[in-house]
């Protein structure tokens, strides 16, 4: 999909000779032969997996063209209305997807506020960062730099704070004798999760660290190689990657360290006792 958006993402026209290559529905289903292929053998070699293959190829056809016939809309209507209801369904879906990947999330309705509520206000504050200060598109919410941008904010903000929020729930359920010794010596709340606090920040953003680690040597991301596919220049495509790297890892520290803090607190009280009993029961 990048291939398509890249393009309005750009700066500078793309050099002279370049543009994106089109490719008709004939070329995509020739891409798909090895895909074909591997799924072929495992059901003559029975395996067993063959079916969840072809049903995954199946449902991503279909998302990703129902998705595509949506954006065209979007884009040719650029209206803000329609961009924010886009934008709306978008944060109730990844919204939802962090409170389900949550191992024991908060009882009763506190289990969208440390979550979904950090991830979704810090998200909307850096996508009108970038989209005000840094890109400065007229107008300001053109949906073809807003929607892709929201959409890769969300999605690695997601990952980044379901592990945190998993990594200290676990820690006060396996932790609590370890936390409730250091709280009879005198410790605060604060002080005596911290270390557990340090270890599921690092567990929050291990994802985007790696991805930051390996971009450029091991690997071209996808909006870099969207945009070269697309004809432009690599440099600039080596800008707008930077710029969105910056903008996901910043996102994914602050709403990982919000998260985590409205956890902690409300799994403490006053009293600086910890109070587990506000988890709920672990699925299953």
């Amino acid at each position: 999909m990048w291939a398509v958006l890249a393009p309005a993402l750009a700066a500078e026209p793309a050099a002279a000779g370049g543009g994106y290559i089109r490719l008709s529905y004939a070329d995509v289903a020739l891409s798909a032969a090895l895909f074909v292929i591997a799924t072929g053998l495992s059901l003559l070699m029975r395996l067993g997996v063959w079916r969840s293959l072809a049903w995954v190829a199946v449902r991503m056809v279909v998302q990703l063209l129902l998705v595509g016939m949506v954006l065209r809309f979007i884009f040719e209507a650029t209206n803000g209305w329609i961009t924010l209801g886009a934008a709306s369904v978008m944060a109730v879906m990844a919204m939802r997807e962090v409170m389900n990947r949550q191992e024991r999330p908060l009882a009763g309705a506190w289990r969208w506020i440390p979550g979904p509520a950090s991830m979704l206000l810090i998200g909307t504050l850096a996508v009108l960062y970038a989209q005000l200060v840094v890109l400065r598109p007229e107008p300001w919410f053109a949906p073809r730099q807003l929607l892709p941008i929201f959409g890769m904010v969300l999605g690695n903000a997601m990952n980044g704070v379901s592990l945190g929020l998993n990594a200290i729930s676990r820690a006060v359920v396996r932790e609590r004798a370890a936390i409730e010794a250091r709280l009879l010596l005198g410790f605060s709340r604060w002080r005596a999760i911290r270390p557990f606090m340090t270890e599921a920040l690092r567990t929050a953003l291990t994802p985007i660290m790696n991805a930051m680690a390996a971009t450029g040597i091991i690997s071209l991301p996808g909006m870099m190689t969207g945009q070269i596919l697309a004809g432009v220049p690599p440099v600039e495509a080596v800008k707008y990657q930077l710029m969105i790297m910056f903008l996901i890892a910043g996102v994914v520290g602050l709403a990982a360290l919000a998260a985590m803090g409205v956890m902690l607190w409300r799994l403490t009280d006053e009293r600086h006792r910890l109070r587990p009993d506000r988890l709920a029961e672990a699925a299953g």
